[in-house]
């Protein structure tokens, strides 16, 4: 790859910033979004989400922008950003479709670029729809005057070993030689190497399935929790002793969030009904997924004895250690022991307050007040962790602990005389 080379890349949240970032190093990189917050807040040095530290983002040579028409022609845009689903779980593509337009917009004749997307979506969307959409709007030919791309982004959140620098990167093309450019690309960006996807189709399948069969997986862990609280026994302790077999697979229990796992398992039943098949086991795993925040909730409650009281719920981000909020099942947790009668608070350090608000409506307490009849850790945040203690001190007469993830030191924080409850 020459030195004079240029990419846009198409959204800058927690996907296409560490990208951008990472791509700036050895091309030139331009990062557009259409919040001006958003862009503001990073030239400032500071982003929201801290997949990036502050002096990494003042070193890269990343130009941020909210204007299209601001960033040169270029050889490749990449889009990167969300495909959520919506109130009935259908696939909302309306915000990739958006991004198309806007990178119809800066195609040019002559150029051809190469139009590269990350964000999820079923086998097809690629080539069918914002081929087309793209064609439509440029004037231009899909396949002679620019080309398409497609690489499955694979960021974790808060995961600082598993970064777009260091993994295997899927990569396809619409044509051999646009593969190898698409290659050459991003081994630029990753230690991890490429893998070449035989088809666009098959990388855009790939990323979907790598969370249905995780989703799946716990799925399955959900189901037997509950099976095993009508016996009276602990799931940790079953997974401990079936852990020891070699080829066991170690997933755990727990609410089911997130813009991955959470979202992407319709993406692909979706299809599949449009086709005509009938997608009984993603749709089984979904549902039970997405009703085990009423379980918990119903189960909490009527150990506890059934009664309503005030509630200190613990942790809103989706999982541990990030302050990301995107379908957050613990929302669905509040819901359910209001609808048992409780006073509920929430409380978590690490997300935003503001964005709490606009997502769920719910106001979180910067400073939990006692008594509490229930603190329930329903996300471990290790500083929620570490400061337990605390919190366990705001409970009431014959207050009650639950801890959903099974982190706590039973015998250091039921010392008090709290009962605890677990999974």
């Amino acid at each position: 790859m020459a030195d004079d080379k240029r990419v846009v890349v198409v959204g800058l949240g927690y996907v296409g910033l560490p990208l951008a970032v990472a791509l700036a190093k050895s091309v030139e990189t331009w990062g557009l979004d259409v919040d001006t917050g958003r862009i503001a807040e990073l030239e400032r040095g500071h982003d929201r989400t801290g997949e990036i530290e502050p002096d990494r983002l003042a070193a890269s040579s990343l130009k941020l922008t909210t204007d299209a028409s601001a960033c040169p022609p270029s050889d490749f845009y990449i889009v990167t950003v969300p495909t959520p689903v919506d109130d009935t779980n259908t696939p909302d593509l309306s915000i990739v479709m958006a991004a198309t337009r806007t990178v119809a917009g800066m195609l040019k004749a002559g150029r051809k670029s190469i139009v590269v997307y990350e964000s999820t979506v079923y086998p097809g969307v690629t080539e069918d729809m914002c081929g087309p959409e793209l064609e439509r709007l440029s004037g231009l030919t899909c396949g002679e005057d620019f080309f398409l791309g497609y690489s499955p982004e694979r960021i974790n959140p808060g995961d600082r070993e598993h970064t777009v620098d260091r993994i295997i990167k899927v990569v396809s093309g619409q044509t051999p030689e646009v593969l190898d450019r698409v290659a050459a690309l991003y081994e630029q960006v990753t230690t991890g190497g490429v893998f070449r996807a035989a088809s666009i189709k098959a990388a855009e399948a790939a990323k979907v399935i790598e969370n249905a069969q995780r989703d799946i997986n716990i799925a399955f862990v959900n189901e037997i929790t509950q099976i095993f609280a009508r016996m009276n026994l602990s799931v940790w302790d079953v997974l401990a002793a079936a852990g020891t077999k070699w080829n066991f697979l170690k997933f755990e229990p727990g609410l089911v969030g997130g813009h991955c796992i959470g979202v992407d398992p319709y993406y692909l039943a979706h299809r599949a009904t449009e086709l005509g098949c009938d997608p009984r086991i993603i749709l089984a795993g979904r549902d039970t997924n997405d009703g085990m925040a009423a379980w918990v909730a119903g189960q909490v409650h009527d150990w506890h004895g059934g009664g309503a009281g005030r509630v200190l719920i613990l942790g809103l981000a989706f999982k541990p250690d990030v302050p990301d909020l995107r379908n957050s099942k613990v929302a669905d947790l509040v819901a359910a022991f209001r609808s048992h009668g409780h006073d509920v608070d929430v409380h978590d350090p690490l997300v935003s307050a503001e964005e709490a608000s606009h997502e769920y409506g719910l106001d979180l307490v910067a400073e939990p007040a006692g008594p509490y009849d229930l603190v329930v850790l329903a996300v471990p945040h290790r500083e929620l962790i570490d400061g337990f203690a605390t919190f366990a001190a705001l409970l009431g007469p014959d207050g009650g602990i639950a801890d959903l993830k099974g982190v706590l030191d039973r015998g250091q924080h039921g010392a008090g005389g709290a009962k605890i409850w677990t999974l």
